[in-house]
């Protein structure tokens, strides 16, 4: 596989994009418009799935269902070890499209290729070591066994911000269970997903295992998925409000929900940190692909005695930041997703202004063409703001003051929120006092990255459902089944 892009002054790709994937064979089309976030230019356009498109993936879903289902876990663990190396091989051409279609940084586009490919490696390991259970009842009357059969048919739903990762993150534990799958990303990024689908199928993965599917109307074409009675699971990542109404959709099925949401994540600096360690690890919490992330720093508390010094190091370490389109090696801010994206982070930074704020850098959108914002760093920011309520998803880090602990743990869990939350302290015991007390599914303690495929990744709250990765992610594609047995 490989991919003709030139790029000259600004993208201008010659992309071979497929179309729909179903039932292992691609059906070209048209319809959605993929846009190069850096100019607002078309790249391309991808096809758009109808309703019985979506019926016609799940029924390609089940008939390889129960050849995928007895495949022997060795044969799916080194179809997924293949798919790994494939990613692998062709990481350049991976990021390269993503920071076409998606605008991240070259650089974060190869971290999130390379964070992407691995959760296909350590689910090719997991599909060989799924647990099970055996022990005597209590009454000593008969014996336990416990086992885990795959879910079934599985709707995928994955986010814009991370194209790559959040489709392996759920592929990669799904295949592993021996569930089949339909994948939906985003209308925004589908080009990394028809191309992960590619290597897949060079990788040996079976006709009608993994399908794929762009649409303009996800609502649409997404509840007919999850009224048909063969799909048994629905795995989605994106925003609360929509994870909300899929919930409601899927509860009328009854349909097995895992749910990662949205983010507000405090990052918590005492006056006993590292002050380059925490600006450190503030600027990779922050800035991963430009603040668009669930697990970005939303709201800085940093105690006041070294409050000062954090803003004008934070504030300098920001303003020298090159803005850019993704693709060009010098950039480590690229564009936002879309024009609509840029007016709310301008929306939240002008409301906290005129609230007192003031930015130290940044804080008015950029005239350039193309969908940017410039890195922003806001002190004296009220904690009544709609900023500190409201997911940020840019280059934007809101600076509050306090004194005490307890008075910074009811201002980080003052939120509906609980996916993510940082804290840099010199003293180990207190952060770990602290980390106990926060409401939050996953604790960075004096690290500004969390994320690892071999972990559980998920929130609390408004924040979602069940987690993804690690050694519990492949038991959200599975069912316990319980044998009484006598002999």
């Amino acid at each position: 596989m490989t991919f003709q892009t030139r790029i000259s002054g600004y993208a201008d790709p010659a992309l071979h994009a497929e179309g729909l994937y179903i039932g292992g064979k691609w059906q070209k089309g048209s319809g959605i418009a993929v846009t190069d976030p850096s100019t607002g230019n078309r790249l391309t356009e991808v096809a758009d799935a109808s309703v019985e498109d979506a019926i016609r993936a799940v029924a390609a879903a089940e008939t390889a269902a129960a050849g995928w289902r007895d495949t022997p876990a060795r044969q799916r663990s080194e179809i997924l070890r293949r798919w790994f190396q494939l990613m692998t091989q062709h990481a350049e051409d991976l990021a390269t499209l993503i920071a076409l279609e998606n605008g991240k940084a070259l650089s974060d586009a190869r971290g999130e290729v390379t964070y992407a490919a691995e959760f296909f490696r350590w689910y090719a390991e997991e599909a060989t070591r799924i647990p099970g259970e055996y022990r005597h009842t209590p009454s000593g009357s008969h014996h336990i066994l416990v086992d885990h059969e795959p879910i079934g048919i599985a709707v995928l739903i994955t986010p814009w911000n991370f194209p790559a990762a959040m489709a392996t993150r759920k592929i990669g534990p799904a295949l592993a269970a021996g569930c089949t799958v339909i994948l939906k990303p985003a209308s925004e990024t589908p080009l990394t997903a028809y191309a992960m689908a590619r290597l897949g199928e060079e990788a040996g993965v079976p006709a009608g295992v993994v399908n794929v599917l762009t649409t303009s109307r996800p609502a649409e074409v997404t509840n007919a998925m999850l009224a048909d009675p063969r799909v048994r699971k629905l795995s989605f990542t994106g925003s609360t409000g929509v994870g909300r109404t899929l919930l409601a959709e899927a509860a009328k099925s009854v349909v097995s929900c895992s749910m990662e949401l949205g983010g507000n994540a405090p990052f918590v600096v005492f006056d006993d940190a590292d002050l380059e360690a925490a600006i450190d690890g503030a600027m990779v919490a922050k800035m991963r692909n430009a603040g668009e992330a669930c697990t970005a720093a939303n709201r800085f508390y940093v105690q006041s005695g070294i409050h000062d010094a954090f803003v004008a190091c934070l504030t300098a370490r920001m303003a020298a930041l090159k803005i850019g389109p993704g693709y060009e090696p010098s950039t480590q801010c690229g564009p936002m997703i879309t024009q609509n994206a840029v007016r709310k982070i301008d929306k939240l930074v002008s409301d906290a202004v005129a609230g007192g704020a003031r930015a130290t850098t940044g804080g008015k959108p950029l005239s350039e063409n193309g969908y940017f914002y410039p890195p922003t760093v806001l002190e004296n920011v009220p904690v009544d703001a709609a900023i500190a309520r409201e997911e940020i998803f840019g280059p934007v880090a809101p600076i509050y003051k306090f004194d005490s602990e307890e008075e910074v743990i009811r201002l980080a869990n003052d939120t509906e929120y609980g996916l993510a939350a940082y804290i840099y302290s010199g003293d180990l015991k207190r952060a770990m006092k602290v980390g106990k007390r926060l409401e939050a599914g996953m604790l960075g303690i004096n690290r500004g990255l969390m994320s690892d495929p071999a972990a559980p990744f998920g929130g609390v709250k408004q924040s979602g459902l069940g987690r993804e990765g690690g050694v519990t992610g492949i038991l959200e594609f599975m069912e316990a089944k319980y044998y009484a047995v006598d002999y």
